[in-house]
């Protein structure tokens, strides 16, 4: 896991994109929009490359290459610990090289490696293409994120200002929702859980609270493709699911500075992964 959605978020200083320490985490392309004294920057947050077994795992990698034909700047992020290009980066680099693009290589996690194997990672990769830099960065305490934004600048050309300045994603509420729903399940549900569920939210109405405060009303629906995993989720007398519940709740309160009211079912879909229905709403051209 690369943590590129963790250093999305702290490029932007803002949450648009769920992060868990669990792969293929991402699976539509995010917008995240950051405006600087003398530059707006449009970042794209996309699946990462794996092998696809399903209808949903093969839209997200048709996303993920085809989210790369429009930009002007590529931002290819592997881990330092990796002791060679491995399967998934070699077929990233060759579609880099196909496509021609300037390219910043980020090295992620150098806090877990010494300076020689680090040197030697770097050596590796300037072999393969040129890269506009190579910065080596930890996402997690992101003290290199300045470098990283000044490298981008220089490396992006002049254009018009997209966005006003209050715009820093283009998630609708009712994306931001699903999202924050998945990211806690992911980080609260076993392994073999998280990649089988899928959220969608059924109701998202702004009120007032008794004391005459606004409040956001959300029914939300979890599904899942097992009849044991709904079980899992849920957790005894509904435990894990009122845990699921409260984190979203009080993570959405930070992001939307207002009070929410939060109902969530559970429910099984056997084949939602296979289904048209479903995966065509984490195309990008929907």
């Amino acid at each position: 896991m690369c943590g590129k959605s963790t250093l999305l978020n702290a490029l932007i200083g803002e949450k648009i994109a769920i992060v868990a320490n669990k792969p293929q985490t991402t699976r539509t392309q995010i917008k995240g929009i950051l405006n600087r004294e003398n530059s707006q920057i449009i970042f794209l947050d996309t699946p990462g490359i794996h092998k696809p077994k399903t209808k949903l795992s093969n839209i997200m990698v048709q996303t993920a290459f085809e989210s790369s034909k429009d930009v002007d700047l590529i931002l290819f992020v592997i881990e330092a610990t990796s002791e060679d290009i491995g399967k998934g980066d070699s077929l990233i680099l060759e579609k880099i090289k196909e496509a021609k693009k300037k390219t910043i290589l980020l090295i992620n996690k150098i806090d877990l490696i010494k300076k020689e194997k680090l040197l030697e990672l770097i050596d590796i990769y300037r072999k393969e293409y040129e890269f506009e830099e190579v910065i080596p960065i930890s996402a997690k305490t992101g003290d290199k994120n300045e470098e990283v934004l000044k490298a981008i600048e220089k490396s992006l050309p002049e254009g018009p200002k997209y966005y006003d300045d209050e715009t820093y994603t283009d998630q609708t509420v009712k994306m931001l929702v699903e999202e924050v729903i998945r990211e806690k399940a992911l980080k609260l549900l076993d392994d073999e859980v998280p990649h089988g569920i899928y959220v969608e939210v059924q109701k998202l109405k702004k009120g007032k609270t008794r004391e005459n405060k606004p409040i956001f009303n959300i029914d939300a629906t979890i599904f899942c493709t097992r009849e044991s995993h709904k079980g899992i989720i849920i957790g005894k007398n509904g435990s894990k699911l009122k845990q699921i519940g409260t984190c979203t709740r009080n993570e959405l309160e930070k992001i939307l500075g207002e009070k929410v009211n939060l109902k969530t079912w559970v429910k099984v879909r056997k084949d939602w992964q296979d289904e048209d229905s479903v995966v065509k709403k984490f195309k990008i051209d929907n």
